[in-house]
């Protein structure tokens, strides 16, 4: 039985993944960003930006995008801002500070921390 070579991402693939750029343009992409596809992958796309689109197809956060296509985290940041600066992508921080609107009343949680005391 042969075994295909497990891919290193060695330094020659990833500068073609990359077109030879090392740095993503900005730092918009974390590691717990959720990606979200807003559109099927088309014929002629690189392969890595298909495969992200794919794993997109729900919120996805950036570190799974990296551990799913074995490539380190800059390299996936580029692709991401790639699809980004195409449209292909959205993307947005979890920990987004809800308003003030949908925080709950002082009231009730006054009375979980009394009823959580009593137990």
């Amino acid at each position: 039985m042969t075994r295909r070579p497990v891919d290193t991402g060695a330094p020659d693939r990833l500068y073609t993944v990359t077109g030879g750029r090392s740095r993503a343009d900005d730092d918009s992409f974390d590691l717990v960003t959720l990606v979200v596809s807003e559109c099927e992958p088309v014929s002629g796309m690189q392969s890595e930006h298909v495969r992200i689109l794919e794993l997109c197809r729900r919120p996805t956060a950036v570190v799974e995008v990296a551990a799913e296509l074995g490539l380190p985290i800059t390299v996936v940041r580029i692709l991401l801002g790639d699809l980004q600066a195409g449209g292909k992508i959205t993307a947005r921080h979890p920990g987004a500070a809800p308003s003030v609107a949908e925080l709950p009343d002082s009231a009730l949680l006054k009375e979980v921390l009394h009823g959580l005391r009593n137990l």
